[in-house]
């Protein structure tokens, strides 16, 4: 087709016919001026010269200039056209795009010179109305809520409002440019360990690791040997492997010379990691300490000091880790477990420990602001979103309390070898529930814990249940996190309505541990019809 309308050029401007050819060898030797149009892949032309003479070759794009591009036009298609229009309803909230938020009243037929147009009736403040043509669409978007301020038309407080937002915009990406470089300036030990070591200990990890939690390990691993502080965030479901990056993050650092503290919110998340981290290293040459309430005077006191003299590698506490008495002497690495549980005191001297160190967090329930430093880039985030394999997902059934079905459950459980959780949101709660289990299931064993017992009598119980001493363990919120017993896999929740639900979350999260299916009961209280008083 190029060929074709070229020569048509040629002739219009009076040059001699042309003749077609295929191949340089279809070039006479004996030519004298001719033109000739052959189909070749040259964007430019060029002169030669032969034995016969010269030969110069003109490319159409030397005639005709380069070929203008146009960028395609984004068009709606038909049916996406359609769908965008039926998703708003009537009395929906809109924002158009140069005149605010309206509300939108439903499609019709304007007629302007003299052709009809479909358009969409837009409501605004002081009953003014605009139609907007149906192609123009794209101008709308909808609004965030059901109910909400309808803008003026022609006024000026959309304008004002675009233009605090854009000032808005603006200031927060100052501030996240300015951390960013204050971060990229900003050094931290470089933490590396031996290859054979770091081997030998990931292999000694029961489980076979998922490709989210492969990819975890890697990133955490990289920012730890690149010489800046980490700021990571791993987030995780409840059991999906986030403790084993914490701790391969740990065997680096401590291996590197460096100390490592891992903070949680709780002391039975605290004695969990103690018990996993002290099994995890053994054989290694790490020493690993713990500092809560469940810790006497004397082994607390031996704790501080390997703290202070840096005899103790990895130390697993509570908040009494970020006391003014806890000096550390290289601490190399912060582990923060659950940072959404820590008041803020806490938070502000977890800020104070972490200028020039390596922090990792991690939480299966990111609050949102964590969450959104993370998106923005401000934290670097990893999301583990793999289960492990052959975990199954738990059952989860939210009703009203009804003793049979619970009965059924905790039976059910009691007769396949496992233990079960009965948690309830107050200490005053319990004795309800203890008539409850003894009068409809005498059948099973229990053991009560909660925050008010005594350290020692508190250890006790748990590691009995732990030990599979009781059926049934029905405790407060205490258990929200921490416990990790593969054997229960029946969880009871009383007066779910009164718990929050990253609690819930969390709460749920301390079944279904293990390959064997797991139930999750959030029951209510019942109803109770009114009366005609």
């Amino acid at each position: 087709g190029a060929r074709e309308r070229l020569k048509g050029l040629l002739a219009d401007e009076g040059l001699p016919a042309s003749a077609e050819i295929t191949d340089w060898r279809d070039v006479p030797e004996d030519r004298h001026g001719g033109v000739y149009l052959a189909v070749w892949p040259l964007e430019h032309g060029f002169e030669a010269t032969t034995k016969t003479g010269g030969l110069t070759v003109i490319s159409e794009q030397d005639v005709l200039g380069d070929r203008l591009i146009r960028a395609p036009k984004k068009r709606r298609r038909a049916e996406n056209f359609l769908t965008e229009t039926n998703a708003i309803s009537a009395g929906d909230l809109v924002v158009h795009v140069d005149h605010g938020v309206g509300r939108y009243t439903g499609l019709e037929t304007i007629t302007a010179a003299g052709a009809p147009h479909e358009c969409l009736a837009l409501e605004y403040a002081g009953g003014d109305r605009l139609y907007l043509p149906v192609e123009n669409i794209e101008l709308l978007s909808r609004f965030g809520h059901e109910e909400g301020l309808l803008d003026k038309l022609g006024g000026g407080a959309w304008q004002a409002k675009k233009a605090k937002l854009k000032q808005r915009i603006k200031e927060v990406a100052d501030k996240l440019i300015r951390l960013a470089a204050e971060r990229a300036l900003r050094k931290a030990p470089v933490l590396e360990a031996p290859h054979h070591a770091w081997e030998d200990f990931a292999a000694r990890f029961p489980y076979q690791e998922t490709d989210d939690q492969l990819a975890a390990i890697s990133d955490v691993i990289e920012d730890i040997a690149s010489g800046q502080p980490m700021d990571r965030l791993v987030c995780g479901d409840v059991g999906f492997g986030k403790t084993e990056v914490a701790m391969r993050a740990a065997f680096v650092a401590a291996m590197a010379g460096m100390q490592v503290a891992v903070i949680a919110p709780t002391t039975l998340l605290a004695r969990q990691h103690y018990k996993s981290f002290s099994e995890r290293f053994r054989g290694f040459p790490i020493t690993v300490g713990q500092l809560s309430r469940f810790v006497g005077a004397g082994e607390a006191e031996r704790t501080r000091k390997g703290i202070g003299d840096g005899t103790m590698d990895i130390v697993v506490g509570t908040h009494a880790l970020l006391a003014k008495s806890v000096r550390f002497k290289n601490l190399g690495l912060l582990v923060i477990d659950e940072e959404q549980r820590f008041g803020v005191g806490h938070k502000e001297r977890l800020k104070e420990l972490r200028s020039d160190i390596h922090v990792l967090t991690l939480t299966a329930t990111p609050i949102p602001r964590t969450l959104q430093m993370s998106l923005s880039g401000v934290r670097d985030l990893s999301i583990i979103g793999t289960p492990p394999v052959d975990r199954l997902s738990i059952r989860t059934y939210v009703s009203e309390f009804d003793s049979v079905t619970i009965r059924e459950a905790l039976l059910r459980e009691h007769y396949r070898g496992g233990q079960s959780f009965f948690v309830v949101p107050r200490i005053k709660d319990l004795p309800e529930v203890e008539d409850f289990l003894k009068a409809q299931v005498p059948e099973v064993s229990y053991v009560v814990a909660h925050g008010q017992m005594a350290a020692g009598e508190l250890d006790r119980r748990m590691n009995a249940f732990y030990d599979g001493k009781f059926d049934v363990l029905l405790a407060t919120t205490i258990v929200e996190s921490g416990l990790d017993i593969p054997t229960a896999n029946t969880m009871v929740v009383w007066r779910a309505d009164m718990f929050g639900l990253a609690q819930l979350y969390q709460i749920r999260g301390r079944v279904g541990r293990s390959k064997t299916r797991a139930y999750a009961y959030l029951t209510t209280k019942p109803r109770v019809p009114l009366t005609p008083n």
